[in-house]
């Protein structure tokens, strides 16, 4: 990413950089071709579901949803770093009165390709509709699972802290013998918690469940996760500078969010209105970003 401008300023070398914001109108197998390996810190997207969005992306069948996934999965094994995490945000659909298992397949396929199944995220939408069917209710969660081409790859868990929230005021006020000390549980799970090691926080690790409302305006665009989605991984997974790609892009949310964090990012898809939609809403700006010249290297300052 080419430096604009630079000075320097008691020890902070601040520098003035665009932040690229790179869409390609396309399928992200042909495109990444294009790219060579170990490129990109993040990929997080959202592909078309199975037999969904048939009049946008012609709508892939269950039975074939692997087989059609695997192509576009190796180019996302060889672009992205080896400190690198892969997002992939997918829900399985209701076929004759059972879930498909098209979902569980392609994490099975995908770990024979060589990716590591590192974590699952679990999307609660807060603000899902109330509805049901005769065997079931209505969706209220989907699916982001994280792989990674190694056991050791980079992640700002500070990032994304939450609030302690008021049940510490309570809670931590009065400890009892049990809290200030590391015990055997009494149901023989294994270890007690040491609560005294949080009194005085302000801020704590989140679970893997994440509670984002989905957003009304739709963008254009048959399906659109909420903005605060990839800013949620894009934060605990890159730091500004770094390049983020979204190969199915949609209407742009993932380069939007990107560009306003200070990352670079790619977008593609393969329908040309959604580019040119994307393209309306990220274009290329400077921003400044703070570099300290220590003994260990440079340091981004956030």
């Amino acid at each position: 990413m080419p430096v604009l401008k630079s000075e320097r300023v008691c020890g902070i070398e601040k520098s003035m950089r665009k932040v690229e914001c790179i869409t390609h109108c396309g399928d992200c197998a042909e495109v990444l071709l294009d790219y060579p390996a170990d490129f990109f810190d993040l990929i997080v997207t959202s592909p078309p579901y199975a037999d969904s969005r048939s009049k946008t992306y012609g709508g892939i069948r269950p039975d074939e949803y692997v087989e059609w996934f695997l192509p576009r999965s190796e180019q996302f094994f060889r672009v992205l770093k080896p400190s690198g995490t892969f997002v992939l945000n997918i829900k399985e659909k209701v076929v004759n009165g059972e879930r498909h298992t098209y979902v569980i397949e392609l994490i099975l396929a995908l770990r024979k390709q060589g990716w590591l199944w590192t974590e699952e995220f679990i999307w609660h939408k807060r603000n899902c509709h109330p509805g049901k069917w005769p065997n079931r209710f209505r969706d209220a969660w989907e699916r982001c699972l994280q792989f990674n081409k190694s056991k050791h790859f980079q992640m700002f868990q500070e990032n994304v802290m939450v609030p302690m929230g008021k049940w510490a005021e309570t809670r931590l006020k009065h400890l009892g013998k049990h809290d200030v000390i590391r015990f055997n549980s009494q149901v023989g799970s294994g270890f007690g918690k040491n609560i005294a090691h949080w009194v005085g926080r302000e801020k704590a690790y989140p679970s893997n469940v994440l509670h984002f409302a989905t957003e009304t305006d739709n963008r254009n665009h048959s399906a659109t996760f909420p903005r605060a989605l990839p800013e949620w991984f894009i934060k605990l997974f890159t730091k500004e500078g770094d390049w983020v790609l979204d190969p199915f892009l949609g209407s742009g949310t993932t380069c939007e969010v990107a560009q306003k964090l200070g990352r670079n990012s790619v977008g593609i898809d393969i329908v040309p209105e959604y580019i040119e939609l994307a393209r309306e809403n990220i274009n290329p700006v400077e921003m400044m970003l703070f570099e300290r010249k220590g003994p260990y290297g440079p340091s981004v300052e956030r």
